[in-house]
């Protein structure tokens, strides 16, 4: 087994750093629980709606995601802090950060804080986007095909709304799948899917995750992916509305759900077009 930090005592590398499990899997939710939880709080002592930031944070999901990729490539070094979950904190840790500073001088300056929020992202991701140079184009079209065809199913499927007996039921998803935010969060979670089906379909790559590899033993396909991205997060979703009353909790749970989705979707393309 590769070492990730030699300091790490053997059982943390072989539970933690060895491929995803039951256990670890838990344990990584209890730090993400933990990690919304304080962030909550942050956004409530600041009275901002956390979906204000929705799109200028995808710099810094990249920044994850592109820099996981490196480093299974071998562009960046094996260590606590470039792999899950030392890397998210990390990064997360970074994005706070940096928000924090972008409200400091909107205060300030009146300078938009989303705007300066996405470009220090940019500007963090810059030495990332430097090395992907060579890319693998055919891998990138895989993927947006097979992206753009599950997109136009699941809005087929969307009409399919209009049958539900419930009338109840049936008015809050369609709020569910008419809010631009929403569409963006299963849209992201269709992205994952693609990218990892390709992967593993088309380019010999393996399925790290407990529960896609059950659905795929069950089913003897990866194609299982979609419908189980799209009844999740929907369900998701759902739950979110009907059980949240307070806005900044909502929002933010909405939030974390979209950077689940597009943070490992990002990370398995940008995997593919560095060909290896």
């Amino acid at each position: 087994m590769a070492t990730v930090d030699t300091f790490l005592p053997d059982i943390i590398q072989t539970t933690f750093f060895s491929g995803y499990t039951v256990f670890n899997t838990v344990v990584y939710t209890l730090i993400l629980v933990v990690f919304v939880l304080a962030i909550i709080k942050m956004f409530k002592k600041l009275d901002i709606d956390p979906i204000s930031i929705f799109y200028a944070i995808i710099p810094f999901i990249f920044l994850g995601s592109s820099t996981r990729a490196l480093v299974d490539n071998g562009f960046y070094p094996k260590t606590v802090f470039l792999i899950t979950p030392g890397l998210y904190i990390l990064v997360g840790l970074i994005t706070i950060a940096s928000f924090l500073i972008s409200i400091s001088l909107f205060n300030k300056m009146e300078i938009d804080y989303r705007y300066s929020l996405f470009f220090m992202g940019l500007l963090f991701s810059v030495p990332n986007i430097i090395l992907f140079s060579k890319l693998n184009f055919i891998a990138i079209i895989y993927v947006l095909i097979t992206w753009i065809i599950a997109s136009l199913i699941f809005m087929g499927m969307s009409f399919l709304v209009l049958y539900i007996k419930n009338k109840n039921i049936r008015n809050d998803i369609e709020k569910i799948l008419e809010h631009k935010i929403n569409f963006s969060i299963v849209l992201a979670h269709l992205f994952d899917a693609s990218t990892t089906y390709v992967a593993v379909e088309y380019f010999n790559y393996y399925e790290q995750h407990v529960l896609p590899n059950a659905l795929n033993q069950l089913f003897d396909t990866y194609l299982t992916l979609f419908p189980m991205k799209i009844i999740v997060i929907v369900a998701v979703l759902y739950i979110i509305n009907q059980y949240f009353e307070d806005q900044t909790i909502k929002n933010l749970l909405k939030l974390t759900v979209f950077v689940l989705g597009l943070a490992p979707g990002l990370r398995n393309i940008l995997t593919l077009t560095l060909g290896t």
